[in-house]
């Protein structure tokens, strides 16, 4: 269950790591303390349902197709290892920027715009439902399964609840292009490591 609960952890954080809308969105309202604990639960609450309905209809999927898991497996490991190189290309070229100039918006209009760049994401879907589902499939075991699923919905809401309210701490770091790209590389090496370990499960 402990190797569960690292992979979960692990796999989720990752996903949420990389640079995006969503995270720079989050980064901005925390840098302006502006409706932070409705838009982290939002962001959190979010991942939870899609993590847990990757994981559940996965299980579902695999009673019916038992040679679903395999086909998912390949194709997860196959686009961790382009994402992976994507990752490590942004590090090279170290082209990111964060802008944080202007106003804040109003409540309604944040949530708004969290709910947009959230569920309007194509890449979510295959990150959680796709990603993440395919991943759990290792786990045959309930107990396994849930330390899982529990474990990379916790991921989300530390990785959230650290950005909204840490902004106004990382922001003189966070705005070089120097550290995103340590990161970047980071979260390049966990996605191969992870890749590895999908293959290995199916050969």
């Amino acid at each position: 269950m402990f190797g569960a609960a690292v992979t979960g952890y692990l796999t989720a954080l990752s996903l949420i790591l990389a640079i995006g809308a969503q995270n720079a969105f989050v980064l901005r309202q925390g840098l302006m303390r502006r409706h932070v604990l409705a838009l982290v639960l939002f962001c959190a609450v979010s991942d939870a349902v899609l993590i847990t309905a990757g994981v559940l209809g996965f299980g579902r999927l695999v009673a019916l197709w038992p040679g679903f898991p395999t086909i998912m497996a390949l194709a997860g490991a196959a686009f961790l290892v382009v994402y992976g190189l994507l990752r490590f290309r942004d590090a090279w070229i170290g082209s990111y920027s964060l802008d944080l100039d202007g106003g804040g918006s109003g409540f309604w209009p944040t949530m708004l715009t969290a709910a947009a760049i959230t569920w309007a994401n194509p890449h979510v879907y295959l990150d959680t439902l796709g990603l993440i589902g395919a991943i759990s499939t290792q786990y045959a075991p309930a107990a396994e399964k849930a330390a899982f699923a529990t474990a990379a919905v916790a991921a989300s809401f530390t990785f959230f609840f650290a950005l909204g309210y840490g902004a106004r701490l990382l922001a003189p770091v966070m705005r070089t292009p120097r550290t995103w790209r340590v990161l970047d590389a980071g979260i390049g090496a966990v996605m191969w490591a992870i890749a590895a370990g999908l293959l290995a499960s199916v050969f």
